[in-house]
């Protein structure tokens, strides 16, 4: 539920923020952007949440795990095919 008011009050202070920009010159412009993305990062750091890049990073090395984890379980099973006793059909 925190969570969601945080996202709400972000998504409110992104629109408000915009809105504004859009009636101001480039210079004060460039120092409210820069202004907004400060205190957009603040919230973000007290709701810990990763990066993109931290995400993707974390998503390959799973996928890598998996694969390594698939490839693993089909050398035991032909070890285990190999070493079982012959049954006498």
């Amino acid at each position: 539920m925190a969570d969601k008011n945080v996202f709400e009050d972000l998504q409110k202070l992104a629109g408000d923020a915009f809105g504004a920009l859009n009636a101001l010159g480039s210079n004060v412009k460039g120092e409210i952007e820069a202004l907004v993305r400060r205190q957009v990062d603040a919230v973000v750091s007290k709701t810990n949440m990763v990066s993109r890049e931290e995400f993707e990073v974390v998503r390959d090395m799973a996928q890598k795990a998996r694969l390594e984890n698939e490839a693993l379980k089909t050398r035991l099973t032909l070890l285990e095919e190999r070493l079982s006793p012959p049954t006498g059909d």
